[in-house]
Parts: C-alpha cells; structure tokens; sequence
C-alpha cells in the first residue's frame, strides 16, 4: 500500500526527490505524513482536495485486504 501512495504522491509532485514519508505502525493501524516543497502543495492536494480525497479513498479500499487501516496526513515542509 505504502508503494501506491508513493507512486500517486510523486506522480503529481514536480520535485518527487523533496518528498519525505514518516510511516508509523502500531499493529493495525499505520500513519503516513508526507512532507512536501511548497511548490507541490497545489499539485498533490488538487484543486479543493479531490486528489487527496481521491489518494484516501483509493488507499481506504486498498487497505481491507491488508486488514490495517492507513490514516494519510499532507504537510508543507517548513511547517
């Protein structure tokens, strides 16, 4: 699942080698905070949200088969 976020996160994003991913579990439930440029911002989070909405809905199916629950937080580096 961590694959897929990577891959739809740095598809949008113009410098995908500013990315940072802080990935928690604790059992059943995993924590991902990516960190952005603040010139991505825009381009990952999508005008009103929908791409991030979209990236959560995809990952809230994704994860029943994996039986964990992913909880995707999008912060701006500098923050």
């Amino acid at each position: 699942m961590i694959e897929l976020i990577k891959f739809i996160v740095e598809s949008f994003a113009e410098v995908p080698e500013k990315i940072d991913y802080e990935i928690t579990e604790n059992g059943a439930h995993v924590d991902v905070v990516i960190t952005l440029d603040p010139s991505d911002m825009g381009k990952v989070i999508g005008r009103q949200g929908k791409i991030a909405k979209a990236l959560r809905t995809l990952v809230r199916y994704g994860q029943q088969k994996e039986n964990k629950k992913y909880n995707i937080e999008i912060k701006e580096r500098g923050e």
